[in-house]
Formats: structure tokens, sequence, C-alpha cells
């Protein structure tokens, strides 16, 4: 007997150990996706209020306030895409 079975029930607890592990990488990928959609979103949503309150107090400032609330809402949407990129760079590379 040289410990078969001591030394399968141990690569086994460290297959399991390895499979956890990634388990939560990729878990934690996913809720940081989802946080960056969430936030993304919700900033949009402030900043497309906030403009439309402006246009309606300032008609006559409405072309430059819609210009600036595009510019601000593509800057949102590029930093959520970056969130998104890095959170499945992280759940693909574990």
């Amino acid at each position: 007997m040289s410990g078969g079975l001591f030394h399968t029930l141990n690569y086994n607890i460290m297959l399991l150990a390895l499979l956890v592990d990634i388990s939560y990488a990729i878990m934690g990928a996913g809720i940081g996706a989802g946080l960056a959609a969430i936030g993304a979103g919700i900033g949009i949503g402030k900043i497309g209020g906030a403009a439309m309150e402006g246009m309606a107090r300032q008609p006559e400032a409405s072309g430059k306030i819609q210009g600036a609330m595009l510019i601000i809402a593509a800057l949102i949407e590029v930093a959520a895409l970056f969130a998104l990129v890095i959170c499945l760079l992280i759940s693909f590379l574990e």
C-alpha cells in the first residue's frame, strides 16, 4: 500500500479548491458586470432627466444642453463598456 486512497483524496481536495477559486472569480466578474451596467443606466437616466429639465427651463440653450448631454452619456457608456470588458477578462482568464 503506497497510500493510494490518501493521494486520491488529496488530489480531489486540491481540484475542489481550484474549482471553488475559479467559480468565485466568475461570480465576482458577473456581479461586477451587473453593477457596471446598472451604474451606467442610472447615470445616463439622471443626465437625461437633468437635460430635459434644463431644456424646459431654458429652451434657447437646448442645443448646447443636448450636445453636452450626448457627450457625457457617451463617456459614461465608454466607462461601462471598459468595466464590462475587464469583468469578461477576469472570468475568461481564471
